[in-house]
């Protein structure tokens, strides 16, 4: 059974299970954004529901225009006023090379990718760098309320970044 197989028979018990449709707005009125990395299971390790808050993934969690597009909407159209960022630890762009792996898609594919994807190497720095970018920008309505984390993948516990 291929992965998307599983996927369907795991959604037809759910659906079984379903307690129905939930608001647009979320409601804690909050935004998550953080990576894409599979072993962050979001919603039990932060006591989180379904309808609680919007989650921003991508690799490393990093502040890119479409991640401040996606906030903007969330802030902007469905009434979210806190931003927590949770980058963490042993992360796949730690140390990553953006300017090979940018040259190897070009040169496998012919086509010189249009966006970037910097690595870091101080994940508290990183994480001090992504509040700030949210909070620095103008399309971001609520940016008093915009904390960093770092999450540790052994534990599951988070620690405030200052």
């Amino acid at each position: 059974m291929s992965a998307t197989e599983h996927l369907l028979h795991a959604n037809a018990s759910f659906v079984g299970t379903y307690p129905g449709g939930r608001p647009k707005q979320p409601k804690l009125r909050l935004t998550i954004i953080e990576c894409m990395d599979s072993r962050i299971d979001t919603f039990a390790a932060l006591g989180l529901q379904i309808g609680d808050a919007h989650i921003i993934r991508n690799g490393g969690g990093l502040i890119t225009e479409d991640v401040l597009r996606s906030l903007a909407i969330s802030q902007r159209a469905l009434g979210t006023q806190s931003v927590m960022i949770m980058h963490h630890t042993d992360c796949g762009m730690h140390g990553f090379d953006d300017t090979a792996f940018r040259a190897e898609l070009a040169v496998e594919s012919g086509q010189e990718p249009t966006w970037d994807v910097p690595g870091f190497t101080d994940i508290e720095g990183k994480v001090r760098e992504s509040v700030a970018a949210v909070r620095n920008c103008g399309w971001i309505q609520h940016r008093d309320d915009v904390r960093g984390f770092v999450y540790d993948v052994q534990t599951g516990k988070i620690t405030e970044v200052q």
